[in-house]
């Protein structure tokens, strides 16, 4: 029942956002009663930190997957963004921004393990693109992963991107690109404009 509980909550948090979903949405949208809720998540609060654990090990579950697939260090990337998508895809506002407006100690929770994730994720991808020549062998590894976890997370501030006007997926396959052109070789350069290609083709 817990793990359900999580499965709706989540859903509706991210289309409909975290301060707009009740408790009694949730329970209307499982056909229980909000005192069955309250067995497993005795505070709305809590119940926002139990589908923010359950998102970070999903996306960590997906990551780990996607990287033993054997795709380029570029094309990864576009994968695992594309991965981020179809978990996000229905949020009309930022989660993100949501959290730090919301609830602010959970938002400092998830950065602190999102960093962890990214730092280790990206920064393998840096190495795995050096080695595949697609990524310039003169990098700084460690800045590199810090600008682009920087512009991804600077997104979601909704005092700097207006997201009625810019829609958030967009703005990070933006950020991806830039990213990516900032440290590619040629080779790079050439399999960047492959996906880019691809996506402005759908």
């Amino acid at each position: 029942m817990k793990e359900s509980i999580i499965i709706v909550a989540n859903d509706l948090f991210l289309t409909l956002g975290f301060k707009s979903v009740t408790m009694d949405d949730i329970a209307n949208k499982m056909g229980i009663s909000k005192k069955t809720i309250y067995k497993h998540f005795n505070t709305k609060e809590a119940l926002v930190n139990g589908c923010v654990t359950y998102i970070h090990e999903k996306i960590s579950k997906s990551i780990c997957e996607i990287t033993t697939m054997g795709y380029n260090a570029i094309k990864e990337n576009f994968v695992i963004k594309n991965m981020f998508k179809g978990i996000f895809g229905k949020s009309k506002t930022s989660p993100m921004y949501q959290l730090q407006k919301y609830y602010p100690k959970t938002f400092k929770k998830v950065m602190s393990n999102e960093f962890q994730i990214f730092e280790e994720c990206v920064g393998t991808n840096i190495d795995k693109g050096i080695k595949e020549g697609l990524y310039r062998k003169d990098i700084n590894r460690n800045l590199s992963l810090k600008f682009y976890f920087i512009l991804i997370f600077g997104l979601h501030d909704a005092l700097i991107f207006d997201h009625t006007k810019y829609k958030v997926n967009e703005l990070e396959i933006k950020v991806l690109e830039y990213h990516t052109r900032a440290m590619a070789t040629d080779r790079g350069i050439k399999e960047l404009e492959k996906e880019l290609t691809k996506i402005n083709q759908l």
